[in-house]
């Protein structure tokens, strides 16, 4: 898996591209949150789950059905309170979610993603694998495996986010 600390720059660097929320910065957060939300699973290791279940790790919560599902619960709450269309909240949403196996599908570890579940267990990851992936263990984490996780998320996930969330904001002010 990636660092918690990076998957949220997938939705700072979609946010610019959608016009008509821009300007809810509660909607950016969420959308921040839920790029981390997948990660939540783990809980499922102290229950017994294996990783390889569909309620295991990589499984249903990081599907696209789940991000699809689960991203529209938030987009309902928003669309009502600040009147936006319902559509915009949740691209944006259901984007910064299922981003997460996707960037997850990038690591060079793990059994892979469960993009079709719970349709199908089967797990897969991208032909490109540049990502270290991250110890499910803090301790590890921050006693060096980190440094090595944080240089390939800093090299191959935040430069293109960057990238994508300045041409959002070059492309607004051109119009």
């Amino acid at each position: 898996m990636a660092t918690a600390f990076t998957h949220p720059v997938i939705a700072l660097g979609l946010f610019p591209w959608f016009k008509s929320i821009r300007n809810s910065y509660s909607i950016l957060l969420t959308g921040m949150v839920l790029t981390a939300l997948p990660d939540l699973d783990v809980i499922g290791y102290r229950y017994g789950i294996p990783y390889d279940h569909l309620l295991g790790h990589r499984g249903l919560t990081h599907s696209i059905f789940f991000a699809a599902v689960f991203s529209a619960l938030p987009t309902l709450y928003f669309s009502l309170r600040h009147k936006i269309s319902f559509f915009p909240i949740w691209i944006f949403l259901f984007l910064s979610m299922a981003s997460h196996g996707f960037i997850d599908a990038m690591t060079n570890g793990g059994l892979g993603i469960a993009f079709l579940s719970p349709f199908s267990n089967e797990r897969y990851f991208l032909p490109f694998q540049p990502i270290e992936v991250s110890t499910l263990s803090i301790k590890r984490f921050f006693q060096g495996q980190g440094i090595a996780v944080m240089k390939s998320e800093l090299l191959y996930i935040w430069p293109p986010a960057i990238l994508l969330m300045l041409l959002g904001i070059l492309a607004r002010l051109r119009r």
